[in-house]
Order: structure tokens, then sequence, then C-alpha cells
């Protein structure tokens, strides 16, 4: 790509030395020239430079802090709704338990009621 003084002597052709910088990847195709004298900066360089404009980085960390908080309370939410569902489910349980035990208690008091009055029945025979 560069030719020294002695190499365009000996081809007669007189040539100044290029540079080529290459902007981005989608731009490999469109090459710039620069002069020999100019400064050449490498992509890597570039890339650094391009992200230091004023309010890059606090946008960025503005938009990873938002997205950071949106994960969390839609987290949140979920683990909410998991519990009403697990607390709803648990409170049928008890509700058909009580039902259950609120008619074994009924049953209990008639089955009581019949043996007091037999042993009325019987008390009052002896007497």
């Amino acid at each position: 790509m560069t030719h020294s003084s002695q190499d365009a002597g000996s081809h007669g052709i007189q040539e100044e030395g290029r540079l080529y910088v290459v902007d981005s990847i989608n731009d490999l195709n469109k090459l710039n020239l620069c002069p020999t004298e100019s400064h050449l900066f490498s992509l890597e360089d570039k890339i650094l430079n391009a992200g230091t404009a004023p309010g890059n980085g606090r946008r960025g960390l503005f938009f990873v802090g938002l997205l950071l908080v949106l994960t969390v309370s839609l987290a949140l939410v979920f683990f909410a709704i998991f519990l009403i569902i697990q607390t709803g489910n648990q409170m049928e349980d008890v509700s058909r338990r009580l039902t259950a035990e609120g008619n074994d208690i009924d049953d209990l008091k008639k089955i009581n009621n019949m043996i007091v009055k037999r042993l009325n029945q019987l008390d009052s025979e002896q007497n």
C-alpha cells in the first residue's frame, strides 16, 4: 500500500504514501484516503471515542436501571399472584375440612341426644 521514495524512483512514478482507514465493518468496501502526515486512529479508538459523547453513559445507565427495576417488579408481581393462588387453594381445603368436621359434630350431637334419651328411659323404668 505504501511505496518508499526509492520504489517510486525506480518505477519513475511519484506517488504519495497513502494510509487507508476503515470507519466501520460496514464500510470495508469504502476506504478513506488519508495523507501520510495525518494521525491514524485505530478502530478501537474510534469505538471508544464514539461512546464518550455527553449523556450517552447516563442514558445507557438509566435504561439499564429501568430495565432492572421493571424485571424485579415483574418478578414480584408474579410472586404475589402465585401467593394469592396458593392461599386461595389452602382456604378451600380448610373450608372443606371445617364443613366435614361440622357434619361430624352434628352426628355426634344426635348420637349424644339418643344416648341421653335412652338413659333417661332406663332411669325412669328403674324408678
